[in-house]
């Protein structure tokens, strides 16, 4: 096979059963080759011999040789799996200080009774440390952790956010004794002393297994004459370098989810819906909001932490989803699933086989209800009734979809079902599927509220989609679309990912320098990890009543240049941006641009707001130069000017438009699109910060080239 001839970003996923792994154009983003592998947890050198595996299967399928690989990221769930089943390292706390500092955290010794998983509680051992500049009670400190078990140490100290040495000390003398450890200020920037220790012990935890796994898949990596940027997905959407999945293992943790979104978001470029990752068993559940993921701290252990992760919502529907029925009613669907009973579903078998099959019950698992149904052929053969069949007896699974069957095994299948109910096939298979998405609209209607999203597009994912998406869209209305290559979402979200990095701190009355360095710091973090500089995106948020500072910072460890053999068809462009608003197309005009984007709008009223009586409002979408939406807002004012005179217009511009109230002043919601990026500054009310901001994302750029602001009244 000839060599591929432009740079490939290669995404590995490595999953309980199977690791996928596929090579995706380095421009245009198109998919290369796909390759599925068992997944090697039983080989001495764990997943990272399927990931070499893989890779090698990869590389041969495709033609790519090492240095046609620019980019190589990989998730897994390892982390998640072993902080479930409480697979766990023995964590030793050094508690750093005296007085009350000690007692405090002495106190930490009760994160002990943290419960992983059934029985399974974190093991933990602590040691007092004085005065962390006494090499001598150091060193004992550590050695008396190691007596007790430890395995890796925490260095614990109250206010170590604000002076972080007595935990760098105490750290630093672990290491020497080469012991593994981490810090609570190397974690997060917030205060809470028991929140923050308990995220750096979980940290821990999972660091000596977590640690290992990375150097085995980085000299698999290394043997097959990679020398790119080697990756690793993150719980809240983004890839982190290998260096820092190192030093915050934690971070890896609820990637699963986080990778098929990356994928909508990138690959599907889908930026304002909700992703629907369906499996086997569930689906999981999680909205893109204005091109952003939504991202919140994680509950682990039943606790609250400061992990940083998807907004996902898990529902127990899948494609294998089993049928329950009492008399001639459907009273459920799932949560078990055909997976769980092991029982292959009873739409792929041949017709022949079904044909005269009976309709019987079962418990999938001891102490199951025995009210779950499957089919049983004349040889005894037992098939599940699935969701999948279901669906693709009513024809709503897309032909070209994986989870497509035969339809008259599909048919067949559900035939039994129908008899029972005394309905057609067609209606009986219509019971089951809106059994099925009651849960999950209802978490649907949820997200809508609480995100306030006024325009839906769900796109469905995983090998399970079409049972699920098709059918949700049409009984909502909402537009619907299957993602391309649905089966392997989660390598293609880890191969387009981008580096992202969260930086948190609490300052009370925070001044613009306050702001400016958090956001830096965020900046810096992902330049450090392998980002172009020049298209480092950081959003800041600014909330005055929890005295919380958080920038997020993204970027591509390439900056990507437009294919120009592949025009944008501007028609097309126009035609979804009218759609998405509710217009005709005659009625959106553009608005602004710039040598990257373009600026389209028109006046409607807004969705779901008193009706047609509701006033007209603008509604604005920015389009990127591959013709991808990348930013909704409404009631929107859009300003064109020059980076050489932004500043003083459009501080004008926030003066006029900041609102003000019992509560204080409140500055509009801005975004400004400048070069590549948009800067996302929607999340800062204070008029001096905003302009602080703008005044950062200007100074880079030439006086004269063109700039866009878009602002937005605060409801």
């Amino acid at each position: 096979m000839t060599q591929h001839p432009r740079p490939v970003r290669i995404g590995i996923d490595v999953g309980g059963t199977f690791t996928d792994a596929v090579a995706v154009d380095a421009r245009s983003f198109e998919l290369l080759g796909q390759v599925k592998v068992p997944t090697s947890h039983d080989d001495a050198d764990g997943v990272a011999h399927g990931i070499l595996t893989a890779l090698e299967k990869l590389q041969a399928d495709v033609g790519i040789g090492a240095r046609d690989v620019s980019f190589l990221a990989h998730g897994t769930t390892q982390a998640t799996n072993a902080l479930l089943e409480g697979d766990v390292a023995t964590v030793g706390i050094a508690g750093v200080g005296t007085g009350f500092d000690a007692f405090a955290t002495r106190r930490l010794s009760a994160l002990g009774k943290l419960e992983l998983a059934p029985g399974r509680r974190l093991p933990v051992r602590y040691a007092a440390v004085r005065d962390p500049r006494d090499p001598v009670a150091v060193k004992d400190a550590v050695a008396r952790l190691r007596e007790q078990g430890a395995e890796v140490l925490v260095a614990v100290e109250p206010f170590s956010v604000d002076d972080p040495d007595g935990e760098r000390l105490v750290l630093a003398a672990a290491r020497e004794q080469d012991m593994l450890g981490t810090t609570t200020h190397g974690i997060t920037s917030l205060y809470g002393l028991t929140k923050r220790t308990r995220t750096a012990v979980l940290n821990a935890g999972i660091m000596p297994r977590m640690v290992s796994t990375a150097d085995l898949v980085e000299a698999s990596v290394q043997r097959a004459g990679i020398t790119a940027p080697l990756m690793v997905m993150r719980g809240d959407g983004g890839v982190m370098s290998l260096p820092e999945m190192r030093r915050r293992p934690l971070l890896t943790a609820l990637s699963g989810p986080a990778a098929g979104v990356a994928g909508a978001l990138m690959a599907e470029k889908l930026s304002e819906g909700v992703f629907l990752e369906t499996g086997g068993t569930s689906t999981d559940i999680s909205v893109i909001r204005r091109g952003r993921v939504q991202v919140r701290h994680a509950r682990l252990g039943g606790r609250e932490t400061y992990l940083p992760a998807l907004d996902v919502r898990t529902v127990g529907i899948g494609g294998g989803s089993l049928v329950r029925l009492s008399g001639r009613a459907v009273t459920e669907v799932g949560p078990r699933s055909a997976h769980i009973a092991g029982l292959p579903y009873a739409c792929y078998a041949p017709a022949s086989v079904l044909s005269g099959a009976k309709l019987v019950t079962l418990s999938p698992r001891q102490g199951d209800p025995a009210d779950y149904v499957a089919l049983e052929a004349a040889d005894g053969t037992r098939y599940a009734l699935t969701l999948t069949c279901a669906a693709n007896a009513l024809g709503v699974v897309p032909a070209d979809s994986y989870a497509r069957s035969d339809q008259e095994s599909a048919r067949l299948a559900v035939r039994s079902l129908a008899k029972a109910l005394g309905a057609t096939v067609e209606d009986a298979a219509r019971t089951v599927l809106r059994q099925a998405i009651k849960p999950v609209r209802e978490v649907l209607d949820g997200l809508t509220r609480e995100y306030r999203l006024e325009h839906l597009t769900l796109v469905g994912g995983g090998g399970g989609a079409a049972s699920v998406t098709p059918f949700l869209g049409a009984e909502t209305g909402e537009d619907w679309r299957i993602a391309a290559h649905s089966e392997v979402i989660s390598p293609l979200g880890a191969a387009l990912a981008l580096v992202r990095e969260s930086v948190e701190r609490m300052v009370p009355n925070p001044s613009n320098s306050d702001v400016l360095a958090v956001r830096s710091a965020a900046e810096s973090a992902v330049v450090e990890q392998g980002a172009d500089p020049a298209g480092v995106e950081v959003d800041v948020t600014v909330d005055p009543q929890r005295n919380l500072i958080r920038a997020v910072a993204t970027g591509s460890t390439e900056l990507r240049t437009k294919d120009r053999s592949a025009a944008v068809d501007e028609k097309a462009v126009l035609a979804e941006v009218a759609h998405g608003i509710g217009v005709p197309v005659a009625e959106v005009g553009e608005l602004a641009s710039t040598p990257q984007h373009t600026v389209y709008g028109a006046r409607a009223r807004r969705r779901g707001v008193l009706g047609r009586f509701a006033r007209p409002v603008r509604h604005v979408r920015v389009v990127d130069g591959e013709g991808v939406i990348r930013l909704h807002a409404s009631n929107a004012l859009v300003a064109s000017t020059q980076a050489g005179v932004a500043q003083t217009k459009l501080s004008a511009l926030i003066d006029a438009h900041t609102r003000y109230g019992d509560g204080g002043s409140r500055a509009p919601a801005v975004w400004l699109l400048a070069g590549p990026k948009i800067a996302d500054l929607s999340g800062v009310l204070d008029r001096d910060q905003l302009v602080a901001l703008l005044d950062v994302e200007l100074k880079t750029r030439a006086p004269d080239e063109p700039v866009v602001a878009i602002m937005e009244d605060r409801r």
